[in-house]
């Protein structure tokens, strides 16, 4: 990996660098997506079963496009026992986690005959996107599912990408039905986003729309925007690791590349204080990416989002971290927790040599679907907050009223809102 010392110059080319990695970099598939969106938003099924064919190779048909109870118990036997009882544990931790980030509803009333409040519901259907072909992860599923859950979404439409034998995944269909999704359908794409946000003649409109995808799924999703809510637009997956000479250079070297090998975007950052620990990571990950599988792709990652900065003092190494805001951040130094407590912006902080960052991907409890490419600063981890609405409640009596509503006139003529202000005004009329 290069080694570089952080200052200005390198900040800056680092900073340039990641920013490309952004889905709004990749505007020219954005005709390609706005013809799929409105093709099916006219056509509906029909649109759906040509797309299929035409990207996947596959022939669905009315008949087929839902996944049924059969196929459901086919791929549960086709599932190692051992996977689908750390499916089962990782689905707990998950929902234990969630269950802490549950809202309720509030009242307050005074004496005076006014009360106010907030009442909150859940979403009644939302959509989640699970990719398929090569990438199967059905830990993604349980994080996208268990906290629609937990929040009391009343329908969750799954859809996915079936493959050439016209089948989901096993071991995601395994998850899904673990996590509690109600209906699975056998469509990816930005044609899946599109039957979630305008629905077809076989897939209901949705309220909202979570789960990763490829860049055309990322600019689907921006695009109906508005039309339904949606999580995030989902960027490449990324890793920061800040250390010191404490540090274990083996074990930041396979962290670095647990998020390298994702795709050849992905980005792998360590800022450490010690020029030491900088040599040795970069040996060991030499080591690492010859033994282990997808080589080319952590090769290409590092080559092109792969950093080793040397800061001369934690400070610094705590500022470029806040200003990267990376989606992971691991913290291996001699007092991690001082070091956290000066982090403003990260998707999940990992704290010491044992908290290594697929502990987050697969098992903790914690959301791993987490802001990327800077959003950090401004977005949070996926979460039950997502899948409610809050609505305000407002009662006054009419005591209550008469006390300010002459304040309310004024304030609404002072706008030139006379209608605002007779609305008020007539309820005190002799």
């Amino acid at each position: 990996m290069r080694i570089q010392k952080l200052n200005t110059d390198t900040k800056k080319n680092l900073l340039e660098d990641l920013l490309k990695r952004s889905p709004n970099q990749y505007t020219e598939y954005e005709e390609r997506v706005a013809l799929i969106l409105d093709t099916v938003k006219k056509e509906g099924d029909d649109a759906l079963f040509a797309y299929t064919k035409k990207f996947d190779g596959v022939e669905i048909t009315a008949d087929t496009i839902k996944v049924t109870e059969e196929e459901i118990a086919e791929a549960y036997g086709k599932v190692d026992d051992s996977l689908i009882g750390i499916i089962q544990k990782a689905k707990h931790n998950i929902e234990v986690y969630h269950e802490k980030q549950r809202q309720y509803s509030w009242f307050d009333s005074k004496p005076d005959g006014t009360m106010l409040g907030q009442k909150v519901t859940a979403l009644q259907k939302v959509g989640v996107y699970v990719p398929g072909g090569k990438a199967v992860y059905p830990s993604s599923v349980l994080m996208n599912i268990i906290p629609a859950k937990v929040a009391g979404v009343e329908e969750i439409i799954m859809v996915t990408p079936p493959g050439k034998d016209g089948k989901v995944n096993p071991n995601t269909l395994v998850a899904a039905k673990e996590a509690g999704a109600d209906a699975i359908y056998k469509v990816g794409g930005a044609q899946a986003i599109a039957a979630l946000a305008y629905g077809t003649e076989s897939i209901p409109k949705v309220d909202k729309i979570v789960g990763p995808g490829n860049i055309y799924v990322a600019l689907a999703k921006k695009a109906v925007y508005g039309h339904v809510s949606i999580d995030s637009i989902a960027g490449p997956s990324e890793i920061l690791v800040i250390a010191d000479e404490t540090a274990n250079p083996r074990y930041v070297a396979a962290d670095l590349l647990s998020q390298a090998e994702h795709d050849e975007l992905a980005s792998a950052i360590l800022v450490t204080t010690s020029e030491t620990l900088a040599k040795e990571v970069s040996d060991q990950v030499e080591i690492f990416v010859e033994a282990l599988s997808r080589t080319e792709i952590m090769r290409k990652s590092l080559d092109n989002y792969g950093y080793i900065l040397v800061a001369d003092t934690m400070r610094e190494a705590i500022d470029i971290a806040n200003e990267i805001a990376s989606e992971h951040l691991e913290i291996m130094t001699a007092n991690p927790y001082d070091v956290m407590m000066k982090v403003k912006n990260a998707g999940a902080i990992f704290i010491g040599e044992y908290s290594s960052e697929p502990l987050g991907d697969y098992f903790a409890g914690p959301n791993h679907v987490l802001p990327t490419n800077g959003t950090a600063k401004f977005f949070s981890p996926l979460s039950v907050d997502d899948f409610i609405k809050k609505s305000s409640i407002i009662a006054y009596s009419k005591e209550a009223l008469q006390a300010i509503h002459k304040d309310i006139e004024y304030f609404a003529e002072a706008e030139g809102l006379t209608a605002h202000a007779n609305s008020i005004k007539v309820r005190f009329e002799k």
